[in-house]
């Protein structure tokens, strides 16, 4: 099996050895914008942005180190990157069944319930991360050891794993990164609020579009407390009033950035531009100054997916993975004291 690392890594041999030049940020928008796209309104006047809006992508968070120096794939290498991924998955498709056998790590899900898509964005970012210039998260040397820590520690307690695993949030912008399945968002919008609903792990935001001041400082919530406003064609999104008890990324999708803390200090600016019929770009700057060295962003073009349904998701119903992970990291625990009581390696 072809795992997305594999994946990557054929990526970036069709990187290494083309020469780069400089781009700017209009040249990520122009690849799938339509300049003879007229945003509709709704009934109050709004740019109208709703719909059914998907995320799912290959391309990595970070950019790989083969990528260095490189902000986009060309037209070629984004048709090469998306070929070998349905070479990989029709690899998948076609291997024969096998048993599951006792005994070792029998994995996680079997392919067939992954929807993690099978295309680099349309843009040809080398990476969701478009600012620093080279492509990777400005982390603080003690969100990665405590990043680091947690991720070793996840069986000894709940609270060492994500709060994915525990069915809590994936927080802001958590909700809106890329994860191995149900990567859709609905938005909804009425003259005074703006509704996004996050089809992984049921998250819902309701925002107002106000200016009517954050709650107060002493208040952290988990998807932290947002107000909304238009620039023009385009929707901001200021959301602040965090705690400290979330991730920045929960889903392994993120790669290095799951696992970094948030804090209290975080604040998050999101912006909505509907570009064509078919695309809206999501540009989405954090700002935390005690876990980075300075703001960062990432830009994401969602597409439209006006036939897919968004069924409830029952995250608690049926789950048993924190008991049964802690559970079983206690056995792992009782036979390696059982095998140095026998003097077994």
């Amino acid at each position: 099996m072809l795992t997305s690392k594999k994946i990557w890594v054929a990526v970036n041999i069709l990187i290494i050895g083309v020469v780069g030049w400089p781009m700017v940020a209009i040249a990520q928008v122009e690849r799938v914008a339509d300049p003879a796209w007229t945003t509709p309104r709704t009934s109050d006047g709004q740019p109208d942005l709703q719909g059914l809006w998907g995320n799912k992508t290959i391309t990595p968070t970070e950019r790989p180190d083969a990528a260095e120096g490189r902000a986009f794939l060309t037209d070629e290498e984004m048709a090469a990157a998306n070929q070998q991924r349905r070479l990989s998955l029709q690899a998948q498709d076609d291997a024969p069944a096998q048993r599951t056998t006792t005994g070792g790590r029998l994995g996680a899900y079997g392919s067939y319930w992954l929807d993690s898509g099978d295309t680099v964005l349309s843009t040809g970012q080398t990476s969701l991360v478009v600012d620093p210039p080279d492509g990777r998260a400005p982390i603080k040397g003690w969100a990665l050891e405590a990043r680091a820590f947690s991720l070793e520690k996840e069986g000894d307690h709940y609270r060492y794993l994500s709060t994915l695993d525990r069915c809590l949030s994936r927080g802001v912008p958590g909700s809106m990164l890329p994860a191995g399945y149900n990567n859709t968002h609905r938005i909804v919008q009425t003259a005074d609020y703006i509704v996004l609903q996050h089809e992984m792990i049921h998250d819902l935001r309701i925002i107002p579009l106000s200016d009517h001041p954050h709650v107060d400082d002493r208040i952290g919530l988990w998807m932290g407390d947002a107000r909304a406003h238009w620039e023009g064609e385009v929707l901001v999104v200021e959301t602040e009033n965090f705690h400290n008890r979330g991730w920045i990324a929960t889903s392994g999708a993120g790669r290095r950035l799951k696992g970094i803390p948030t804090s209290g200090a975080m604040r998050v600016v999101e912006r909505y531009e509907r570009v064509s019929e078919i695309t809206i770009m999501w540009t989405v700057t954090i700002d935390d100054p005690n876990v980075y060295s300075r703001p960062w962003t990432i830009s994401i073009p969602l597409t439209a997916e006006p036939d897919y349904i968004i069924y409830e998701y029952a995250c608690h119903e049926g789950n048993y993975a924190i008991p049964n992970i802690l559970a079983g990291a206690r056995m792992e625990e009782a036979l390696a004291d059982r095998r140095n009581q026998e003097g077994q390696p």
